[in-house]
């Protein structure tokens, strides 16, 4: 067993520390506890909009005690999508169809957090179940890709580079799309800079050699993009509405990101705004990654340790008592959870009764009689 692992195994013994069920205040969000649903692609919208779908999808889980939902990466324009079939946010159609599913969230007594993104050189993909792979090229349904510069993901189109010009556009699509997320009701806003999209692709040495000031060229170099997104998402929402980023700690590969680069980025975020920073890996470049229940925990534990910034864990956290013993630990703030919401979306009702914590007071009325004695 890891030294984290012990930590984490003595911690959850402990009755006297934060607990899984404790609540967490970021700014003006008061959550009933530190159990999340984590961003998960649906890959099930039209032009943009979410539809009965995601309405029972997020609804379902929303009723299934988590302390906060995350809508799945919603890009911040057409171009920013995954794939055709992802959901957006970039006009006020695609915010009202989104205010449908808040509302409906909300009626079940859960808070939700928009999680902003640009699939920049992963964009225009097959969706999973298509029957087709890689890019669907421009013609038929697809569009090309803009990144960093025109070296492309391997085995996808080559991107369009973006200039300045286009960087300046996407900032303020960054910060239109949460001033209308908030609008919608969403009660706090993340921004998607891991997993290889456009975000950490700039951040990433791999992927962004630009000589310019967004790259190795100038004051801010490659975390220029991030920093300009930061200040104008956060400029665009009210103060009390929480703010939280998504990085990828480390890309798993020589010459990437570690997470030493990672608490810099962190550190640079530092004054900006930004609450919360919840910690994945990965998804730049394919890389041999030790998949493992938990992977991840150890590298949100050294960013929060570094940094004093709280973080989320997520990765194969798949139990209540190793995700208690995960927030006791103090190795992170919160846990998100996405497989296993998705084989119980009443997961967490189900950990706060193995736990002792009490459910019945979370239970829809409808479900009452589903509450353990």
């Amino acid at each position: 067993m890891t030294d984290l692992a012990v930590g984490i195994a003595d911690a959850a013994a402990s009755e006297d520390r934060i607990s899984l069920f404790r609540p967490l205040r970021l700014r003006g969000l008061e959550l009933r506890n530190r159990l999340w649903l984590s961003p998960m692609c649906q890959y099930s919208a039209v032009d943009g909009r979410p539809g009965d779908w995601h309405l029972a999808h997020l609804g379902d889980r929303a009723s299934g005690g988590w302390g906060l939902l995350f809508t799945e990466a919603t890009a911040v324009s057409p171009e920013g999508r995954i794939s055709a079939a992802d959901t957006g946010i970039w006009t006020d159609a695609q915010a009202d169809a989104w205010a449908r599913v808040v509302g409906f969230v909300h009626d079940r007594g859960a808070p939700i957090a928009l999680q902003l993104g640009h699939a920049g050189r992963k964009a225009s993909l097959a969706s999973p179940w298509s029957g087709r792979a890689g890019t669907v090229p421009v013609g038929q349904g697809g569009w090309q890709p803009r990144s960093v510069d025109a070296r492309p993901v391997p085995g996808l189109a080559v991107p369009r580079p973006l200039e300045r010009a286009d960087l300046a556009e996407i900032v303020r699509a960054f910060a239109d799309a949460a001033a209308r997320g908030v609008r919608a009701g969403f009660d706090a806003v993340e921004l998607l800079a891991g997993h290889g999209f456009l975000l950490h692709s700039f951040l990433s040495p791999l992927t962004n050699g630009r000589g310019d000031e967004y790259g190795v060229g100038g004051e801010g170099g490659r975390e220029r993009l991030l920093h300009e997104v930061v200040r104008a998402v956060r400029a665009a929402i009210p103060d009390d509405v929480p703010l939280l980023v998504r990085l990828s700690a480390t890309d798993w590969l020589p010459g990437g990101l570690t997470i030493a680069d990672t608490v810099a980025i962190i550190e640079g975020l530092t004054g900006l705004g930004v609450d919360l920073v919840d910690v994945s890996s990965g998804g730049l470049l394919p890389a041999e990654i030790p998949v493992a229940p938990g992977y991840q925990v150890a590298a949100a534990a050294e960013i929060r340790a570094r940094t004093g910034t709280p973080t989320a864990a997520v990765g194969l956290i798949t139990d209540a008592r190793q995700a208690d013993g995960i927030v006791r630990s103090g190795s992170a703030d919160a846990v998100l959870m996405g497989r296993a919401a998705i084989r119980d979306p009443y997961f967490a009702l189900r950990a706060a009764h193995e736990l002792g914590e009490g459910e019945s007071s979370t239970w829809q009325p409808q479900y009452a009689r589903g509450a353990w004695a």
